[in-house]
């Protein structure tokens, strides 16, 4: 199971850092990937990371502000957000899964979800 935390309110500009925890060796050999969805909007890819050597895969809109780690000593995996924008306001869902290449940045990739955590950037 997965559970998402640190979401909020921030003003524009400012930073936020999502946390993923695992119950069990979920993170151990799979991938982590981290998904947002907007008011009206369909769910969408924010970042992935395989943790076997791979390298992250980060959607365009976020590459340079988004940054995905892990503590393996809690099982918890992080989304650190900077320069926050109005646009980056969502639901945010941590996902693990075996996804091929193909797959990594889809929905279909993963398997377990959290539950999600709201993010709300004001202008």
């Amino acid at each position: 199971q997965l559970a998402e935390s640190g979401g909020g309110l921030v003003e524009t500009g400012g930073s936020l850092r999502l946390s993923c925890a695992a119950s069990g060796d979920t993170f151990g050999s799979y991938a982590t990937g981290w998904f947002r969805q907007a008011p009206g909007k369909e769910r969408e890819f924010v970042v992935a990371r395989r943790w076997n050597g791979g390298i992250a895969y980060y959607s365009d809109s976020v590459k340079g502000r988004f940054s995905i780690s892990r503590d393996t000593a809690v099982n918890t995996v992080y989304l650190q957000m900077n320069n926050l924008k109005p646009e980056d306001t969502a639901v945010y869902y941590c996902a693990t899964g075996r996804p091929i290449i193909s797959t990594i940045r889809t929905e279909r990739g993963y398997s377990t979800w959290g539950q999600g955590t709201q993010v709300t950037v004001s202008s």
